[in-house]
């Protein structure tokens, strides 16, 4: 709706509102009159200046696939839309009203990172520390806006569909604050790019992008693996010609999903909902019920990791209902055999980082 121009330009006095808000608290932090803590210890911050969808998640995923080859490496979120407050330590057995779907999705794949969730990220580093000496470095996720901490390196993200550099403030676009918030980035990554991405239009969004001397421009994609079977992993989904699938997701975008899976599948149903949802009961008898609705034996249903930790408290059900759940692996590639450059940064910031 909001890219409707007549509903962008009736929301405008309200955007102008919002930004007058944002502004003046990004302006005490620069005059110094609200500060920002820093700790000794490399905490890198990951986020976005939209309300959602860039991809902050497997983008945290792939920092803690490289960093935890090299040291012990802590994740701090906010853990949205859980139903608990104040700091709490992510333990694999957890529920994720505990801890949130991504934090504890984290958890789950890699059990040797220290996941922490808490609304003040002030009082849970110093725990985190306190409880785990041997902590060399911490990811922080969301923290673009979450300014009472200051990352040692600052990572946006915004995708290549909707760049920052177009979108306008709430409510009549997604940005979270103006478009000069930016330039505090230390690395920016364009998400989500088109396999076939050309370097020409890279470089036409790069000089969109404007970055300063000190930044860096960076692209990714996703990179999906074989779909695995949501309560045995063991077993795997095969793209065969004719599969009909339920696409069953509760995230901010599924366009990209949708794209990568509508080129393997002969038909596709999507059910979804809003981004973090709670799955209930009923929503669970309908998908059966659409799932025996549809025709023919090459069928399944596909969901994503971040789904799949909110959907497993339901396994009784869909193990009796013998309903084909298939969880969707995804993991971020940086194009243009950036990979290296990338993760040369990241090992600069470790290496130059002093108190």
């Amino acid at each position: 709706m909001r890219n409707n121009l007549l509903v962008r330009l009736l929301l405008s006095p309200f955007s102008f509102l919002y930004g007058i808000g944002v502004g003046f608290r990004n302006l005490l932090y620069k005059k110094g009159v609200l500060r920002s803590v820093s700790f000794d210890l490399p905490i890198i911050g990951i986020g976005n200046l939209s309300t959602g969808g860039t991809g902050k998640s497997p983008h945290v995923e792939y920092l803690v696939r490289f960093l935890r080859q090299y040291l012990r490496v802590g994740v701090l979120s906010r853990g949205y839309k859980r139903r608990t407050q104040g700091v709490k330590f992510v333990e694999r057995n957890l529920k994720v009203e505990d801890v949130g779907d991504e934090p504890l999705q984290i958890k789950i794949k890699h059990p040797d990172v220290v996941v922490t969730v808490a609304e003040r990220r002030t009082l849970a580093i110093p725990s985190m520390i306190s409880k785990y000496p041997a902590l060399r470095c911490i990811v922080m996720d969301d923290s673009f806006q979450h300014r009472s901490v200051k990352p040692g390196l600052n990572i946006m993200l915004t995708t290549h569909d909707e760049p920052f550099y177009e979108d306008y403030l709430l409510p009549s676009g997604n940005l979270r604050e103006w478009r000069d918030g930016y330039r505090r980035a230390d690395l920016i990554v364009v998400t989500k790019c088109p396999e076939d991405l050309e370097q020409s239009r890279a470089e036409q969004m790069r000089q969109k992008i404007n970055p300063a001397p000190n930044q860096r421009v960076f692209f990714s994609r996703y990179r999906y693996g074989k779909p695995y079977y949501l309560l045995n992993s063991r077993y795997r989904l095969q793209w065969t010609p004719g599969l009909n699938i339920i696409l069953f997701c509760a995230i901010a975008d599924t366009s990209y999903l949708e794209e990568y899976l509508l080129d393997r599948v002969d038909k596709m149903h999507v059910m979804s909902f809003p981004d973090h949802h709670y799955f209930k009961q009923n929503e669970i008898d309908d998908l059966k019920q659409r799932y025996s609705s549809m025709p023919g034996d090459k069928k399944a249903i596909i969901t994503t990791e971040k789904d799949a930790v909110r959907l497993i408290r339901f396994s009784k059900v869909l193990h009796e209902a013998q309903l084909p759940i298939f969880v969707l692996p995804v993991q971020v590639e940086m194009m243009f055999d950036q990979d290296e450059q990338f993760r040369d940064h990241i090992k600069q910031f470790m290496l130059n980082f002093t108190v």
